[in-house]
């Protein structure tokens, strides 16, 4: 039994030497097969251009740009409209996202997709669904089947998990093609749905977002890094091919 704890532990080290190296590329950048391939950047590792809070004309100061990296670092008294989930200027229909994050010990957050900015919608979990980010080891959604990492939040329980402990990057990969949603972490399919159809009204009837007008229903939105739930967080690598 010792050794076998011994070779699961060892196998566990070196898939975190695998996963914190293949995602070490530097950041903000593109290789000549991704241009041809019609990726962009969605950020350019300096500042925030082509972002801001959501219902808000410009990035709130929680919002910061270190070492080639988007970070949210609020504290107890930053206001509201600092730290506002962070939102892309342009929509996007069928797309396939990539970045990098990584969250401090028991942090909680995530990446919506399809987000309808309008004030008739207080937050961008109002429209779109989103893909969870949090540190398995700790915190409280951990423990909630459909809030754990990667899963499709309060809708779709991812079928594994190759998540990394807090503190440690992680790549997401979400691709929406006319409505086939795929979600990937660190490189493994993990969800595998369609949207937008009697099944997945379903979906919605029986979760937190039942009673949000036009949740999951819109075609074309933002993208949005949430900025409300807690810990200090890291972005990296966002990049997007979009048809």
């Amino acid at each position: 039994m010792h050794r076998y704890f011994l070779i699961l532990s060892l196998y566990f080290q070196v898939f975190i030497l695998f996963t914190q190296t293949a995602y070490s590329q530097l950041p903000a950048t593109l290789t000549p097969a991704e241009k041809a391939a019609g990726w962009q950047l969605l950020f350019n590792g300096k500042d925030l251009h082509g972002w801001h809070s959501y219902l808000e004309k410009k990035p709130g100061k929680a919002w910061k740009v270190e070492d080639g990296c988007i970070v949210l670092d609020k504290n107890p008294h930053s206001a509201y409209a600092d730290f506002a989930d962070l939102t892309t200027d342009a929509e996007f229909a069928n797309f396939d996202l990539k970045l990098d994050w990584k969250i401090q010990p028991c942090g909680n957050s995530g990446v919506m997709f399809y987000v309808h900015e309008s004030p008739q919608y207080r937050e961008t979990w109002n429209t779109g669904p989103e893909m969870q980010i949090v540190d398995l080891c700790c915190s409280p959604d951990s423990r909630i089947l459909k809030c754990r990492a990667g899963d499709l939040y309060d809708l779709i329980a991812a079928d594994t998990e190759w998540v990394t402990p807090g503190g440690q990057w992680n790549q997401y990969e979400i691709i929406s093609d006319h409505g086939h949603l795929q979600l990937f972490e660190n490189g493994h399919r993990i969800i595998n749905t369609f949207l937008w159809t009697t099944a997945w009204q379903q979906l919605i009837a029986h979760s937190k977002f039942a009673t949000m007008p036009n949740f999951g229903n819109f075609h074309k939105g933002h993208i949005a890094l949430q900025g409300t739930e807690n810990g200090k967080i890291w972005f990296r690598n966002i990049k997007i091919k979009s048809w």
